[in-house]
């Protein structure tokens, strides 16, 4: 017997007319546009190992669209299946497994997709994807969308759902709009808050339902608050007990495992991240060219696609041309010396961003606040953060940025070195960092672009009449300028003044110093020279007008 099921969340099923449903021949069951319908079908045999059975669903909506999803094994002989339509209208589904005889499997069947009525923008508006100049994201229906991630690598491997629920409105509330996170054992994960790991076996890789279970309300609760869920489907930094699958599984083991999560968890609202940490370089970047068009075939629609690489790497040259690859993530990484602010403020994806066809471009890691600085050997402080942040941003057409706090990511519920990463320094507990003070300039600065229409910043050193770079690399400005000439912005990382070429501005500019702590804005007379009006670093704000 076939049972459909609807996802609860921010897509619950409503109550319509059964007269209405029989007439167009449809169950009496309905999702939202940019919800999650879900199917469970029951098979009729065992299959010795589900993750190389390929069951495919192909969805036909309004007007003749035409749709593919896998679906995905969950233990037993139960499968399921999930799929967000972004059209309202009739759709039907026909599933077409591997094995033609399975009757179980061989079902269709049909709903109606109504629109979704709640204050969830991501079900409002749907899911992030590129916009169209590809510079950017966008949610659906075009509105630009702001990356503003938080870094919780351990986070829905080992809370529990109340510590979950409370992190996750405490991010919602600070203006983030994404978290980042580790979908299996990992580096500095063995294992889920149960102790159950995602897979075993490395020759011929099994996946544990009861994990991924647990992952769905994880998933769904990001979702709930309104964040995009980006996770890393296959760690590539391992440890000496080899437990990160995207270093230790065979490109064949690390594309069923990841294909498998892909299915399960598309249908949500993600942005995935195929590969953490790894070097994707030289050589190895065929490894994960193989896995990446494994796990994400051309013709069959997905959410965006990128990798995370370890720190100051750019291996976007040899990957550019990868049709799954949909936008490019970098990682500045923790420190405070000149070679570190040079990298990424000039080098880099500073330069890197200009590769065609153009992409996104995200710093998915900058320093963490109260991570060890490796230059210095202290603490890593808010100033420092929010450096990274702004120059990472301004370095190149914005798309976001993604704030870290030593103690959220390796969920640390005492005061500890989290494991394996013995010179990141003694993490406070994740409660502790909700508070820190980086955090909330993250709310500043989402809020700064925000007033501004900061998907057409493009970097424009033009607008500086000196353009002086110290040794030190301290004081080191960021200027960037709207594509249209209407503003420009511009962050200055420590006092001394910022000499400006005032013929490049047009119209009649106005000023307005803002302080990248509070928020607060001050109108100033723009001038050739510019002081900033307090100790420390400073945004200048340019609106000209006709």
């Amino acid at each position: 017997m076939l049972l459909l099921l609807l996802a609860v969340s921010c897509c619950v099923a409503q109550a319509v007319s059964p007269a209405a449903r029989q007439a167009e021949g449809l169950p009496h069951r309905e999702v939202f546009r940019h919800g999650r319908f879900e199917v469970t079908l029951t098979s009729v045999k065992d299959y010795t190992n589900p993750l190389t059975e390929e069951v495919k669903v192909e969805f036909t909506g309004p007007g003749g669209r035409r749709e593919e999803v896998l679906a995905f094994w969950d233990g037993g002989r139960t499968w399921k299946v999930r799929f967000s339509p972004e059209q309202t209208g009739a759709w039907r589904y026909k599933v077409v497994p591997a094995d033609p005889s399975d009757a179980g499997l061989s079902r269709g069947g049909g709903f109606q997709v109504t629109p979704y009525r709640g204050k969830n923008e991501l079900c409002q508006r749907g899911a992030p994807r590129l916009a169209a100049n590809r510079r950017h994201f966008a949610l659906a229906d075009g509105t630009p969308w702001f990356w503003l991630a938080d870094t919780a690598w351990n986070g829905a491997l080992l809370s529990t759902r109340e510590e979950w629920e409370k992190y996750l409105a405490d991010r919602a509330a600070k203006g983030f709009s994404a978290i980042q996170f580790v979908m299996t054992q990992w580096r500095a994960g063995r294992q889920d808050e149960a102790g159950r790991v995602a897979f075993t076996g490395l020759d011929r890789v099994a996946v544990v339902p009861e994990f991924f279970q647990r992952m769905d309300e994880r998933l769904a609760a990001i979702n709930d608050h309104g964040l995009a869920a980006a996770p890393v489907l296959l760690w590539a930094l391992t440890s000496k007990d080899k437990e990160s699958p995207g270093e230790v599984l065979p490109e064949d083991q690390a594309a069923l495992l990841a294909r498998y999560m892909v299915a399960r968890y598309d249908a949500y609202h993600v942005l995935w991240l195929l590969g953490g940490d790894g070097d994707y370089r030289g050589e190895k970047a065929e490894r994960w060219k193989k896995i990446g068009q494994m796990v994400f075939p051309a013709g069959r629609r997905h959410r965006p696609v990128t990798l995370h690489p370890r720190g100051t790497q750019d291996p976007w040259p040899g990957l550019k041309d990868e049709p799954w690859l949909d936008f490019f993530m970098y990682q500045s990484g923790h420190g405070s010396d000149a070679k570190k602010w040079r990298w990424n403020a000039t080098q880099g994806m500073a330069v890197g961003w200009k590769m065609e066809p153009a992409r996104p471009v995200i710093d998915g890691e900058i320093n963490y606040e109260a991570h060890v600085d490796y230059h210095s050997k202290r603490p890593i402080g808010e100033a420092q953060v929010r450096r990274a942040a702004y120059y990472s941003l301004l370095a190149g057409p914005p798309a976001g940025v993604t704030y870290g706090a030593h103690g959220i990511w390796p969920w640390i519920r005492k005061p500890e070195v989290p494991l394996d990463h013995p010179r990141s320094g003694v993490a406070p507990p994740w409660r502790e960092c909700l508070e820190l003070p980086g955090a909330r300039h993250m709310k500043v600065l989402r809020d700064v672009f925000e007033s501004v229409a900061w998907w057409k910043l493009r970097p424009d050193r033009a607008l500086l009449a000196e353009d002086p770079e110290d040794s030190e690399f301290r004081n080191y400005v960021m200027p960037a300028r709207a594509e249209d000439g209407t503003f420009a912005l511009l962050y200055l990382p420590a006092n001394p003044a910022v000499k400006l070429n005032l013929g490049a501005l047009r119209g009649k500019p106005a000023a307005v110093w803002i302080d990248p702590r509070t928020g607060e804005r001050r109108a100033t007379p723009l001038a050739a020279q510019m002081q900033p009006p307090g100790e420390g670093d400073w945004l200048l704000l340019i609106r000209t007008a006709p």
